[in-house]
């Protein structure tokens, strides 16, 4: 039997085969998590639902919107970034 090291991001159960991709999810998560939470703050009546989804794509998308802010806004408008290789843990 081989032994196979995997990293579990904890905010979300994720499991990674290597480090880097690990740190990376668990990153974007930290950023939705704040987007959500100022988003939250700022619109009032929001639900929390929406305002988690909000977050988590700006989050998913946040080079494509860092390049927008730098003067390409049609960035905006391409296609969404692929899903990252996670493995959920109930497999």
């Amino acid at each position: 039997m081989a032994v196979i090291a995997v990293w579990k991001c904890d905010r979300d159960g994720s499991m990674f085969e290597d480090k880097k991709a690990a740190e990376a999810h668990d990153k974007m998560l930290e950023l939705a998590a704040n987007i959500t939470a100022l988003i939250e703050t700022k619109i009032t009546g929001i639900d929390e639902n929406q305002a988690e989804e909000i977050g988590l794509m700006l989050a998913k998308r946040s080079d494509i919107l860092a390049k927008a802010c730098k003067g390409k806004p049609e960035a905006l408008l391409e296609e969404e970034p692929q899903e990252s290789n996670v493995t959920s843990i109930a497999s």
